[in-house]
């Protein structure tokens, strides 16, 4: 095993798309050893972002999880999360044939990967329809699979806005290990107001307001950050940065400006006059 692997928590993504999730685990302090999409468009992106990663671009059918282990230079147990969420394609009747339909697929894998892992943690996230498909058999089934794994899990309901996100977002994570640890999510950073409703006091105006004017030169690698934070979202969100990167725009003109251009707030391209559609 690399040196940095004992310094650092590892972890394995799956599904892993362009690596938003793989980012804020880096961001703790994880090495990504492993991560796999189909999609061939997510995967460029990716290594481009984790280059220091092995990402591959297959069906995960076709992964081999036992190889996996020997090219990360890894046993089954040593790994410390595996983190990803497959997309919920089938809902089918739960019962003995349950794991036999097709649509179960991707969840059927991500258990396989579990029993050939053995990672201490696992994080599985997916849409809240996961509670609630087939009246609520989706997820006992995945429950159940954790379970017999010897996992101890959570199934939690998360609202983004209350963990400091500009976003109406609402996901399902499933969180296990099998270490035997109780545990409980983190509480909400910000207060949220309207449990009905769930109507955040932070929007995407909290978030870019107090940025400095964007540039059109895609090569300005840093802007410094000049104002003070207007509040304490602001504060949370810029940490101890004194300056941002990657803030311009593209300049916007022929058909697409006579989009734009054309379309009232609440419209959508299909509002747009025919020539403009195509």
């Amino acid at each position: 095993m690399e040196v940095d692997q004992l310094m650092k928590h590892t972890a394995i993504s799956l599904f892993c798309g362009a690596g938003g999730c793989s980012l804020g685990f880096k961001q703790a302090g994880y090495s990504i050893l492993y991560a796999n999409d189909k999609d061939a468009a997510a995967v460029e992106t990716y290594r481009r972002n984790f280059p220091e990663s092995l990402c591959s671009n297959e069906d995960i059918d076709n992964v081999d999880f036992g190889q996996v282990l020997s090219e990360i230079v890894m046993k089954p147990g040593e790994l410390d999360i595996l983190i990803g969420g497959p997309p919920c394609q089938g809902f089918s009747t739960a019962g003995s044939r349950f794991w036999d339909d097709p649509r179960n697929n991707l969840l059927k894998q991500y258990v396989k990967a579990l029993t050939i892992l053995k990672p201490k943690w696992f994080i599985m996230e997916n849409v809240e329809g996961l509670l609630t498909s087939n009246k609520g058999k989706y997820v006992y089934e995945a429950a159940k699979a954790f379970i017999e794994l010897g996992y101890w899990i959570i199934i939690e309901k998360i609202y983004s806005q209350e963990y400091g996100v500009p976003q109406r977002r609402k996901r399902v994570l499933i969180i296990g290990n099998r270490l035997g640890h109780e545990f409980r999510m983190p509480a909400p950073q910000f207060q949220v107001s309207g449990q009905l409703f769930r109507n955040s006091d932070i929007t995407i105006s909290h978030a870019i307001n107090s940025l400095p004017p964007a540039t059109k030169d895609k090569g300005t690698l840093l802007i410094p950050l000049t104002s003070p934070p207007q509040d304490d979202f602001d504060s949370f969100i810029r940490g101890n940065a004194t300056q941002i990167s990657d803030h311009y725009y593209p300049i916007i003109n022929g058909i697409q400006l006579k989009r734009i251009t054309a379309l009232k707030p609440g419209q959508t391209m299909k509002d747009l006059p025919e020539e403009l559609q195509h």
